[in-house]
């Protein structure tokens, strides 16, 4: 029984150290070194290999070494191979820390003043309060409730959406097709923490900006291909939208050419919201083979079906 990390040996040595001290039942290698390929069950990357099941015909998980888990083609997976997402204090806190800081920043106009202090310019304007914003939140997993919470406890109102209805405490929720209307009608502050899946590529589009109230702003940290280029231009040209924060983009790294660049109300980050930290992904990881181990569902399964 075996353990294969894919990924940098440099950066995230301290897997290795953590997996001795932890599970020292377990052999642990980091790829491309295997051992022999009969003995790895468990194996954890960020991209997938073609011949991975073929190589590895022992696998039982395989894990994603982020949250998102839209690089896998799960129609490739074998039956009894499960698919893991990451599930990490540090993975969850750093985008508490993002979404909240660019909640700030959006409400308070910060990239308006930073515009205006290049130009040399000392202008102030109207304060908006939190009580009177509402910030809506779609994707309502292990990073979005927590991100609500901080966000709440700042005195936002704040919404919820998912794609399947569930209740979070403190958040009013809404869920499905049916009620994105709602959800989208008074929302001034619309972050995305949203999988990529077929449902949700394109979903930012003329038709969902038409449905938000006029000076909303738009915060991506989901995935790039999710939102429509031209249309979100478009709605911040028109003056429909106010700010679009993207840490994520189509492609990335964003093409030097890109509009998106230059555009005076957008925040570009580079894919930086959040980030696992080698330590204690190591330490959920084993916390999920043992779980496994003992004939429990996986924290973090994917849903073939859901694709997330």
């Amino acid at each position: 029984m075996s353990f294969v990390l894919k990924q940098s040996q440099k950066r995230d040595v301290h897997w290795k150290d953590v997996f001795h001290r932890l599970m020292p039942e377990m052999e642990f290698h980091f790829h491309p070194e295997c051992g022999d390929p009969a003995d790895v069950e468990y194996i954890a990357m960020w991209r997938p290999e073609r011949d991975l099941f073929t190589r590895f015909p022992n696998l039982r998980l395989v894990f994603s070494l982020g949250a998102g888990v839209d690089q896998f083609d799960l129609s490739t997976f074998p039956d009894h191979v499960g698919l893991v997402k990451m599930i990490e204090p540090a993975l969850t806190a750093g985008m508490v820390e993002y979404v909240t800081a660019y909640v700030l920043a959006a409400h308070r106009d910060l990239p308006l003043y930073r515009t205006q202090q290049m130009q040399h310019l000392w202008r102030p304007h109207t304060e908006r309060r939190a009580s009177t914003t509402t910030v809506g939140i779609m994707g309502m997993g292990t990073l979005g409730i927590p991100c609500a919470g901080a966000i709440r406890a700042l005195g936002f109102n704040v919404r919820g959406w998912s794609r399947s209805p569930k209740d979070v405490e403190g958040i009013s929720m809404f869920a499905g097709t049916g009620q994105l209307d709602d959800f989208l009608a008074t929302t001034d502050i619309l972050v995305s923490l949203l999988p990529l899946t077929p449902q949700t590529r394109g979903i930012f589009n003329s038709a969902l900006f038409a449905r938000l109230p006029t000076g909303a702003s738009l915060i991506n940290a989901g995935r790039g291909p999710q939102v429509v280029v031209p249309d979100l231009l478009a709605a911040l040209d028109g003056g429909h939208l106010r700010w679009a924060i993207l840490d994520v983009t189509d492609p990335e790294p964003l093409t030097a050419d890109s509009p998106l660049w230059d555009h005076p109300r957008v925040i570009i980050t580079p894919h930086i919201a959040s980030n696992s930290h080698p330590e204690s992904s190591a330490e959920s990881v084993i916390d999920t083979i043992r779980a496994f181990q003992a004939g429990k569902t996986p924290a973090g399964l994917v849903n073939r079906q859901k694709c997330y």
